[in-house]
């Protein structure tokens, strides 16, 4: 394993050193590479369908809105283009995590939409 040494601002100092109490107090050892790995890793999406997203639920929707709510057609290409890569076996892990990413949002959705069904099929 290769050592680095680093100049931070003396705040940051003060801030890992404190992380660095509180992770040696449970686990007896730093892991700065693990946080400074974890620091490099890009979301599997784009910001701005997490944007998007997290505007639709904080529009605070009325059932009938959820209900009716889908990927907007960019998100619903490229989910097809990884599925058909993933179909193929041509799909890179990047694209896989991207994947797995939409599949996690997708049943997220699925659960708001199933919450909101009582409340629409009472006032139908």
């Amino acid at each position: 394993m290769a050592k680095i040494t680093l100049e931070v601002p003396d705040e940051l100092t003060d801030q890992l050193a404190q992380i660095g109490d509180a992770l040696r107090q449970a686990t007896s050892c730093l892991r700065l590479p693990e946080l400074l790995a974890l620091s490099l890793q890009q979301p599997p999406l784009p910001a701005r369908i997490y944007q998007y997203i997290l505007a639709f639920v904080a529009s605070l929707p009325t059932p009938e809105e959820i209900l009716a709510s889908c990927p907007t057609p960019e998100m619903q290409t490229r989910l097809q283009t990884l599925l058909v890569r993933s179909k193929a076996g041509e799909i890179t892990p990047s694209e896989q995590q991207e994947l797995d990413e939409y599949e996690r949002i997708e049943h997220l959705i699925m659960m708001l939409k199933a919450g909101s069904l009582p409340h629409v099929t009472r006032t139908a």
